[in-house]
């Protein structure tokens, strides 16, 4: 992906936002400028700017459209968005202004980052807000010794649980089914083995309980 500035890719992700909800019509200036909350001359400068990065063909006076290049580097933008703000409410349990915070991180995550985030979340399809993820350029691929959420390791393995992202009280629930620090747990299919006892976890705490895979099964 390009270099680009953390207001070059703020610019990007709304315009795509707005393409999104009407993607046979140009973004209007005016419209891009008020969705900015910036004067329309400024919006313009960017527009421009853009468009010689090969980003946005603009129509001056009227607006801009996402070219090819353009738009899969704002869907991108837009998945760091989304992959952020899962891993702040599902994995962490923020508490605080998620769209916020998901905003000023969206812009420190690299290529690399990005997809280590999206392995470990499971490829997500739906955000937060339910909105679709999107799914343009998108690696999916196992990477070897990364932490995972026990509910997206790869079907018949054994990992070994590395963190539980949850509170006290929480952790002794799990305790008490025989899931703490240094539990080893076998996935098959949809199911959780430890000590040879079938488990149930429901999803969301699944996704607050990652674990290092330690073996590969072949069968």
């Amino acid at each position: 992906m390009l270099d680009l500035s953390q207001f070059e890719e703020m610019y990007l992700k709304r315009i795509f936002e707005l393409h999104s909800d009407k993607p046979d019509q140009i973004v209007k200036t005016t419209q891009l400028a008020e969705s900015m909350d910036v004067s329309a001359a400024s919006t313009t400068q960017m527009l421009n700017r853009l468009t010689k990065k090969d980003l946005l063909t603009y129509l001056p006076y009227r607006g801009c459209r996402l070219t090819p290049e353009g738009f899969i580097t704002a869907s991108r933008i837009k998945r760091r968005e989304a992959l952020v703000e899962i891993l702040l409410v599902e994995v962490i349990g923020f508490k605080g202004d998620t769209n916020a915070m998901a905003c000023k991180l969206e812009h420190a995550i690299d290529e690399e980052l990005e997809v280590t985030l999206d392995n470990m979340l499971g490829y997500p399809e739906r955000s937060i807000s339910g909105a679709k993820i999107p799914l343009v350029d998108r690696k999916m691929e196992i990477l070897q010794n990364n932490l995972l959420p026990i509910n997206s390791l790869p079907n018949n393995t054994e990992a070994t649980v590395e963190l539980i992202a949850m509170n006290d009280s929480e952790k002794k629930t799990l305790e008490g089914i025989g899931v703490m620090l240094g539990s080893k747990i076998k996935k098959i299919g949809e199911q959780f083995i430890i000590d040879d006892k079938n488990i149930n976890i429901s999803k969301s705490l699944c996704q607050k309980i990652l674990a290092r895979v330690s073996q590969y099964s072949t069968s």
